[in-house]
């Protein structure tokens, strides 16, 4: 805690026998009454303004920054810059490889400059868990989970064994082993604590638990009153080794919810509304935070459901403050008293309990009435373009005709070696996977009655679909079975292939060759169905064009369906035994019975999953691991390899420079993701990935995917710009990660351009229109750039953590001026791009001068506004990004 204590608002709680000390809101808002009234905050800015207190130090922490938050009621937003310290980190294993690669090369160059290499480990508590890896290889089938995991083991060995070295060596660093849950459910049933306590000079200090992670559904916990959200692995790294998070006093956006969800209707119908208001109202970078008398009747578990899609809808958090509802589920998931009683005394203490009748203040708002939400997918490819779902149907047939295939709508193909043919929207994955849904009992077991009722009126799903269900954790089967459940799902081919995020991350495994053969053969758009919160273009299954996010019942049903290409409020799922058609009506359960069968979930199942988290399996255990506080890194890894990051770390910083004569490497339209960026899922034989594998003896089946092999730089530098989706604007329909190189006119990958650029030592830039990198916080989408050789991105707009992620690696964010972008510029990529104004005297937001030379020797100028928002970032810039300058920092200490 910081020995600065300007307001004097340091206090004490007695709670069950223990003192407790902590900065105390109500004695803050005596002393900033002048200024305003504190209690009228919202509660996520209350946490801001504890956490200003706490570690006011006269330096990174100023008084002015605490009277910066009472200010922020009367303009209701503020250009004033903070440095705010969570209180620990989350990791999932995609992420967090890499992460811990860039800290075991920190090691490495610490000891070569002759220093102790202990200097680098985690100060904050840091909990990675393994959830990512696990791929639906084996399906349907009861032998599905262990055959899964026994091929995930084998595929990710050499991960595994560096992460069990990493547990070993790093202090404040903890792995959750394969097998056991996603991180998000984890953290929500488990790793939260809602009070977070610190010992200190022999006393007990308690704050409110907040995080960040290196995920971005991490907002998922909001749910719970924990203010959390997502990062780069690059920034997460920099908080572990102490590093403030900078960041601008944001708008925070109202979300007042009133009234009660209509019998039939789900928690995924409301996120996907939720979703979609949000986009429309736009939140980019800006807190939002529910209130209303509507959330009297929102259980925990739905409230962590729309928390875990802030990421979709653009928010930095979807914040739920703490009432009695946590407390309630508190005690379902098997937290102790002594924590429960802790968590409401506090709350109380410093008002941030919720009071229905007491409505904060907020930067602007927008109100959903819950009665008015209907049963939606959202989909073809992105989570906010919401259906309803008697629309969904005739939606498929637009998809249809905007693709050219209008006259195609009655096409079929027969499957090889089957009695039956495969046509234009027919679902060829129902998953039920992901944090955002089976962490949510009252849609599991929906699903579950759904999967009952359907048994028991003689239907079973299509056999040309790839049912899979994927829990977060090994609770839901608990329940599930309890329940009595299983052996329906079971039946209907949702059989358990693991617990992790699967298919929503791109690990949907393949297809049966058959389905596969019959898609290929008539280029036919098939469908997928899943409980996720991601269906990006090639993410899912690069065979399926048409992903449709839906709720766990939602996704049983369309599998019994076996197309999209239905209205299930009108038309059969199938017939039953008799021959008598069966309605979605006819199998979809009641409130009540979805109220009874929840009430089967108790804490001692919490308790008893969770008793050796940690542990692992017996195989987990027997992962043989090297001694040392530095990694012994080999050669004939192709998993993890060494960065080259830091090899010029102990020379003296290069000042920054003006770029000149730049090559564009890329021209990208809007909504650019970081999947585009840097795909997750499968990596191509013919790909630059693909071809660098194979010749270190890789062979195809053994790939796995780009997401497991973040921890090796050359494959993912490979794998930049590869997404098999991506359209680079260069090119006419091409699709994949290609360019043109300038200014041979030769078409190639975007990975060889790069290489042969290098070669001649010409900078690059990349061109891109509105909502550059949204989705995932994927640190390797800026690594891979800045290793491409791309020393800037100028974009129309960034998502906030890619933009974050680009300062991190030392990448340089350029925004167009407003209604300004590529083709108002009437640039063609073709051009020579040089960049003024980027030396010793820039400052964060300022206007740089852009000239883009043409082949014929014509001249376009226009102004961008620099993107790096804070002066820390600035700094992190300067110094080629920010774990280069804790490193420096380090080795002048």
């Amino acid at each position: 805690m910081s020995s600065h204590d300007s307001l004097k608002t340091l206090s004490t709680l007695e709670v069950n026998g223990k003192t407790f000390h902590y900065h105390s809101l109500p004695k803050a808002a005596e002393k900033l009454a002048a200024i305003g009234d504190v209690d009228k905050l919202p509660t996520s800015m209350k946490v801001l303004l504890e956490n200003m207190l706490r570690n006011e130090d006269g330096d990174t922490v100023k008084e002015s920054d605490i009277e910066a938050i009472a200010h922020w009621l009367s303009e209701r937003k503020s250009d004033k810059e903070i440095q705010y310290r969570p209180a620990r980190v989350l990791m999932q294993d995609f992420t967090g490889v890499p992460a811990i690669v860039d800290l075991a090369a920190m090691r490495d160059a610490v000891g070569k400059a002759g220093q102790d290499p202990e200097q680098i480990n985690p100060l904050s508590a840091v909990d990675l868990v393994i959830d990512h890896s696990v791929m639906v290889d084996k399906f349907a089938s009861p032998e599905a989970f262990k055959e899964n995991v026994r091929i995930e083991m084998e595929r990710n060995f050499e991960r595994y064994q560096f992460l069990r070295w990493g547990q070993s060596a790093f202090k404040n660093f903890r792995v959750v082993p394969p097998g056991t849950g996603i991180c998000h459910q984890v953290n929500l049933e488990y790793l939260a604590k809602v009070a977070w306590t610190k010992e200190q000079d022999g006393k007990t200090y308690v704050m409110p638990d907040t995080l960040v992670g290196t995920d971005s559904h991490t907002t998922m916990i909001n749910g719970l009153g924990v203010l959390g959200w997502g990062v780069g692995g690059i920034e997460a790294e920099a908080a572990m080794l102490g590093q403030p998070i900078s960041m601008l006093i944001p708008e925070v956006v109202g979300f007042r919810m009133t009234g009660k969800l209509p019998e039939g209707v789900t928690a995924t119908d409301l996120v996907l509304t939720v979703t979609q208001m949000l986009r429309k109202q736009g939140v980019v970078g800006k807190f939002v935070e529910f209130y209303g008398p509507g959330l009297d009747n929102l259980p925990l578990a739905d409230r962590a459901t729309i928390a875990n899609m802030a990421p979709e809808y653009g928010a930095t958090c979807g914040f739920f403050p703490v009432d009695q509802e946590t407390l309630r589920y508190l005690e379902l998931s098997g937290r102790d008293k002594d924590t429960i009683d802790l968590v409401e005394a506090y709350s109380k203490a410093q008002g941030m309990w919720r009071e229905t009748e007491k409505e904060p203040v907020f930067t602007d708002s927008l109100e959903l009435d819950l009665s008015t939400v209907e049963a939606s997918l959202a989909g073809p490819k992105r989570p906010q373009d919401r259906v309803a779902m008697p629309q969904l149907g005739s939606n498929f047939d637009l998809i249809l005709e905007q693709d050219g295939k209008a006259n195609e709508k009655d096409k079929k193909v027969q499957v090889p070696g089957k009695d039956y043919e495969l046509a234009h929207g027919d679902v060829v994955i129902a998953a039920i996977t992901s944090c955002t849904n089976t962490s949510n009992p009252s849609v599991l077991m929906a699903a579950g009655l759904v999967a009952k009722k359907a048994v028991e009126k003689g239907l079973n799903r299509k056999p040309w679909v790839k049912s899979s269900l994927a829990p977060g954790s090994k609770v839901v089967t608990d329940y599930l079975a309890k329940a009595g459940f299983t052996p329906f799902l079971d039946k209907l081919g949702f059989n358990l292939v693991g617990y992790g995020c699967t298919t929503c991350i791109g690990n949907s495994g393949p297809l049966p060759d058959e389905i596969s053969a019959a898609i290929k053969e008539g280029d036919l758009t098939v469908s997928s169905v899943l409980s996720g919160n991601r269906n990006f273009e090639g993410r899912v299954h690069p065979e399926v064009q048409a992903n449709w996010l839906a709720s766990p019942p939602l996704v049983v049903a369309y599998a019994l369906a076996g197309t999209t290409r239905i209205d299930l409020s009108k038309e059969p799922l199938g017939e039953d035994q008799d021959g008598n058609p069966v309605y979605l009506k006819d199998i979809w359960p009641s409130s009540k019975e979805i109220a009874d069968a929840v009430s089967y979930v108790d804490g001692q199942m919490f308790r008893n999953e969770y008793a050796e988290v940690f542990d692992g399996d017996e195989e987990w255990q027997n992962i043989p691991i090297g001694e040392g506080k530095t990694y012994n890194w080999s050669d004939d890894s192709t998993y993890v390899k060494n960065p080259p990051y830091f090899t010029e770390i102990d020379k003296p910083l290069a000042p920054m420079s003006d770029i000149k004569d730049a090559r564009v490497l890329a021209v990208f339209a809007d909504s650019i993701t970081t999947d585009h960026i840097s795909p997750a899922g499968s990596i191509k034989p013919d790909a630059p990935a693909g071809k660098y594998l194979q010749a270190n003896g890789v062979e195809v089946k053994d790939f796995n995917s780009y997401g497991s092999r973040r921890g090796n730089h050359e494959v993912m530098m490979r794998g930049t710009f590869a997404n098999i989706r991506i359209k680079n604007q260069m090119l006419d329909d091409v699709e994949g990660g290609y360019t043109v190189h300038v200014p041979s006119g030769e078409q190639m990958p975007i990975y060889d351009a790069a290489m042969k650029y290098q070669k001649d030592n010409t900078p690059l830039v990349v061109l891109a229109g509105k909502e550059y990198g949204t989705g995932s916080s994927r640190d390797w989408a800026a690594k891979g750039t800045i290793l491409l050789g791309v020393k800037a991105v100028i974009a129309e707009s960034f998502e906030r953590i890619h933009r974050s992620n680009l300062v991190g690696m030392g990448v340089l964010p350029l925004q167009f001026a407003d209604d300004q972008g590529v083709k108002a510029h009437g640039l063609t990529g073709h051009e020579q791009i040089s960049i003024e104004g980027i030396n010793e005297d820039l400052k964060p937001g300022q206007m740089l001068k852009v000239t883009a030379k043409k082949d014929d020797g014509s001249e376009v100028t226009f102004e961008v506004k620099c993107r790096i928002d804070t002066n820390n970032e600035l700094q992190y810039y300067k110094n080629g990004g920010i774990l280069h300058y804790v490193l420096r920092q380090m080795l002048a200490a």
